[in-house]
């Protein structure tokens, strides 16, 4: 059995897929602001609300059903709002969100018409997540149980991928950005954000252990490093469209994730530096052409 048959073998089998399908009639209301927003005629409140509790931790959103709102661990609105300029480039696209967490991206993408949308995440949770959803919201987005390293295998091919947050996860970066590559179209594009260090060298850091006490966590470049990542893969153009520094108002613990978050996770006497010493988080989001 291969991988993604056992994920979704898990997902189908998993106890809280029923009840999430037994919500299918529900009317709902559907639209779109920092959160993603759902109104029912409240018959099933009780339901949902027990579903997302018993589906915790909710890492991306925010959403609001009714009255609940999910408080997720990051305001994901942040990062959407850096990306929304170029949001233009997806219309009437083919896109793929990698990495697509539990949706939310997808959610707030609708806006700008794809289309088709296709989210790739492994995880059985976070679809679940997705699921809650978007059987309320019926929307047309797929999810795929697939990773990063399954797109290029896929039915589809892209003119746009998201690649959020994802390489600093991975022992092979640029083995990652060449199966991006191999899944676009021609003219295809790639929106890729990363953690970075401020250094003006071509290199990378390689923490000892955890970073941020994240262990899977593996590199985390330079810009000039990760320029010449996506020139190694084979991108030919590389334009950088912002950086920023994570702080507490865009990720913080809430009772919706019941764990730490970045204010654990940095050094108590220098916010500029995590616990294990490293420079603190900064992103930075690029645009890559092939």
């Amino acid at each position: 059995m291969n991988a993604d048959n056992a994920l979704n073998i898990q997902f189908y089998n998993h106890p809280l897929y029923a009840q999430i399908q037994s919500l299918k009639e529900t009317k709902c209301e559907f639209w779109l602001s920092e959160s993603v927003n759902l109104k029912t005629d409240k018959s099933q409140s009780q339901k949902i609300k027990k579903i997302a509790l018993e589906l915790k931790p909710w890492r991306k959103g925010p959403f609001c059903i009714d009255e609940l709102f999910i408080d997720s661990e990051w305001k994901s609105f942040i990062k959407f709002d850096i990306l929304k300029p170029f949001m233009n480039e997806i219309s009437g696209k083919i896109v793929a969100d990698v990495g697509c967490n539990n949706g939310y991206y997808m959610f707030k993408m609708l806006e700008f018409n794809p289309s088709l949308l296709i989210g790739f995440d492994p995880s059985v949770k976070y679809r679940l997540q997705f699921e809650l959803i978007n059987i309320l919201a019926k929307t047309p987005i797929k999810y795929e149980l697939l990773g990063v390293e399954n797109i290029q295998f896929y039915s589809h091919s892209f003119d746009v991928i998201f690649c959020l947050g994802v390489i600093y996860h991975r022992m092979d970066p640029i083995k990652m950005l060449k199966d991006l590559k191999a899944s676009l179209n021609k003219g295809g594009i790639v929106f890729l954000d990363t953690m970075y260090i401020e250094d003006e060298r071509e290199v990378a850091l390689f923490p000892r252990k955890t970073y941020s006490k994240i262990s899977n966590i593996f590199f985390i470049p330079s810009i000039l490093a990760l320029r010449n990542w996506c020139e190694r893969a084979g991108f030919k153009e590389f334009e950088v469209l912002a950086t920023k520094k994570t702080d507490k108002n865009e990720q913080r613990k809430t009772e919706w994730i019941d764990s730490y978050s970045l204010e654990n996770f940095l050094d108590s006497n220098d916010e500029n530096l995590t616990c294990e010493g490293y420079g603190a988080p900064r992103r930075v989001y690029v645009k890559l052409k092939v």
